[in-house]
C-alpha cells in the first residue's frame, strides 16, 4: 500500500475523478421537474433545446463520439441548465453534494491504499459551464485540502470542452483541466486554451488518438478524412495515433496528454513519443 511507504507515495502522483456528481444533480432537478404541471416542463424543455442550439455543442468538428451514449449526456446537462434560473434555489447549496464528494474521495482513498490524491476531478465530464457553478464542490474540496487529502481541484469534460474551459479559468479555484483535445477539434479550443493557460491553468489533454483510432467497436471504421488530416499534418513515419500525440504535444500551452493503454504495443509506442519534437505542417 502507498500509504505505509511515504517514499514511495512521493513518487507518484494520483488522480482521482467524482464520478456520478452531475447525475446527482440530475436527479434533484429532475424531481422538480417531475411535479411541475405539463405547460411548465415544455416550456423548460424548449428552452433547454434552444440553449443547446444556440451554443452549437454539437457543432460537427467541435463535438466528436469518443465512446457509445456520450451524446446522451446533452438532454440531461440543458435540462439542469434551463431549471437552473427558477428552480436553483431548491437544488444548489443541498448537503448531499458535499456528502457525495467526500463519499466518492473517501472510497478512493481506501481502495487505493493512500492517504491522500494529488488531483480531485470534480465533475468527471462535464458538460455544461454550469457544470463548475457549485459551490460545493470549491467549498468541499477545500476542506479536504486542508486536511491534507488533497492537493489540486481539477474537471474533465468531453462535451463542450472550450466551455468548460473558459469557465474554470473564470472561476478562479480550479488548477487543472483534462478536456478532449485533438486534430480535429483544436481549431475550436485553442484559443481558449490560451488564455487559460495564461490564468495558471494546467490543460492535459485527453481523446487526443480517439480521433484517429478507437477500440469501440460501435465506432468502426474511423474516417479515413481524419486519417488523412493527422498524416497530413504531422510528417515522420509513425503511426496516425502516435502522429496525433505528436500533434497534441506541440502544443506549447499542453501540460500533458492522455495515452491509450490497449495493449503492450500502444504502452511502448506511445512511450517512445516523449520529448519528440516535430515541425508541424500548416493545417
Amino acid at each position: 500500500m502507498l500509504a505505509a511507504s511515504p517514499g514511495r507515495r512521493q513518487k507518484v502522483f494520483l488522480t482521482t475523478k467524482v464520478s456520478g456528481f452531475k447525475e446527482l444533480r440530475t436527479q434533484r432537478y429532475r424531481e422538480i421537474f417531475d411535479g411541475l404541471p405539463a405547460d411548465k416542463q415544455q416550456a423548460i424543455l424548449k428552452r433547454a433545446r434552444q440553449l443547446r442550439q444556440e451554443r452549437g455543442v454539437e457543432k460537427p468538428g467541435y463535438y466528436l463520439t469518443y465512446f457509445p451514449g456520450q451524446q446522451q449526456a446533452f438532454d440531461p446537462a440543458y435540462l439542469r441548465v434551463a431549471m437552473r434560473p427558477d428552480y436553483g434555489h431548491r437544488v444548489e447549496g443541498s448537503a448531499s453534494f458535499r456528502k457525495f464528494i467526500v463519499q466518492s474521495l473517501e472510497g478512493s482513498l481506501k481502495r487505493v491504499g493512500t492517504d491522500h490524491f494529488d488531483i480531485l476531478m470534480c465533475p468527471h465530464g462535464a458538460d455544461t459551464p454550469e457544470d463548475l457553478q457549485c459551490s460545493e464542490i470549491a467549498e468541499t474540496f477545500q476542506e479536504l485540502r486542508k486536511q491534507g487529502k488533497v492537493r489540486f481541484l481539477g474537471v474533465t469534460a468531453h462535451n463542450d470542452p472550450a466551455g468548460v474551459l473558459r469557465e474554470a479559468a473564470r472561476l478562479g479555484h480550479y488548477d487543472v483541466v483534462m478536456q478532449a483535445y485533438n486534430v480535429i477539434n483544436g481549431g475550436y479550443l485553442d484559443e481558449a486554451i490560451c488564455q487559460a493557460a495564461g490564468k495558471g491553468l494546467g490543460i492535459i489533454a485527453m481523446k487526443v488518438a480517439h480521433a484517429v483510432a478507437t477500440h469501440h467497436k460501435a465506432l468502426q471504421p474511423i474516417p479515413d478524412w481524419r486519417i488523412r488530416m493527422v498524416e497530413r499534418l504531422v510528417p515522420g513515419d509513425w503511426k496516425p495515433p502516435q502522429k496525433a500525440y505528436l500533434w497534441a504535444l506541440q502544443n506549447p500551452h499542453i501540460a500533458a496528454v492522455i495515452s491509450n493503454l490497449w495493449n503492450e504495443t500502444f504502452v511502448k509506442e506511445n512511450l517512445s513519443l516523449a520529448g519528440k519534437k516535430v515541425e508541424l505542417r500548416p493545417a
